[in-house]
């Protein structure tokens, strides 16, 4: 059995997601939902940019729905609508 690193779990759930192009197009039912949650929490109020974890304790996600939701946000990534930055 190998060691476990302490450093490397968690990393993306640390991280801060911040919106740079509000569109949805050909985009799933999560993806839209996760942007149009980062639209409506910072309505007018500046950037719109939300903490992984927060977004994990709003949408209430465990086990496989969270690695789904994990999953959608590196696919926003992939398409330059979102950015992820790790502190």
């Amino acid at each position: 059995m190998t060691p476990k690193r302490k450093g490397r779990k968690g990393k993306f759930v640390k991280a801060i997601v911040i919106l740079i192009r509000n569109t949805t197009w050909r985009c799933g039912k999560l993806e839209r939902s996760i942007v149009k949650h980062l639209l409506a929490r910072n309505a007018g109020f500046g950037r719109p940019e939300m903490p992984v974890k927060d977004m994990i304790q709003d949408f209430n996600l465990t086990g496989k729905k969270k690695n789904e939701f994990l999953d959608a946000i590196k696919r926003l990534e992939r398409r330059n609508i979102i950015r992820i930055s790790v502190l």
